[in-house]
């Protein structure tokens, strides 16, 4: 597998770590979350999203998958989230350093 991106390190270590400002930092203005309960745009709506998905103290098990080119990011993972395994999937569109776009899904692991 090839080496991640800053980003998405910076963004599991902070995830991992529970730093909802860490979390933020790695996010554009502008940002939006796309996620199958709905599209969270601008860093407030993300940050109140992002809170709760803290509280569920997510860990990562194992990264499964991850390809980048450019500018985009997609990965698969399985997730320890609120004690149960997930398997997550997920794409990141980078601006300028930053997440400007961002798809996430969980579904349950059979792990």
């Amino acid at each position: 597998m090839t080496e991640m991106h800053a980003v998405l390190e910076r963004q599991l270590t902070a995830l991992a770590t529970g730093d909802i400002e860490a979390v933020m930092e790695n996010y554009a203005t502008d940002a939006a979350l796309i996620r199958f309960d709905g599209v969270f745009a601008g860093t407030e709506r993300i940050r109140a999203t992002l809170s709760a998905y803290l509280s569920l103290q997510p860990q990562l098990v194992k990264l499964l998958q991850y390809a980048e080119h450019s500018d985009t990011l997609v990965y698969r993972a399985v997730m320890n989230v609120g004690g149960q395994a997930k398997d997550a999937m997920g794409m990141m569109v980078l601006r300028d350093g930053k997440i400007w776009r961002q798809t996430a899904g969980f579904f349950d692991a059979d792990h």
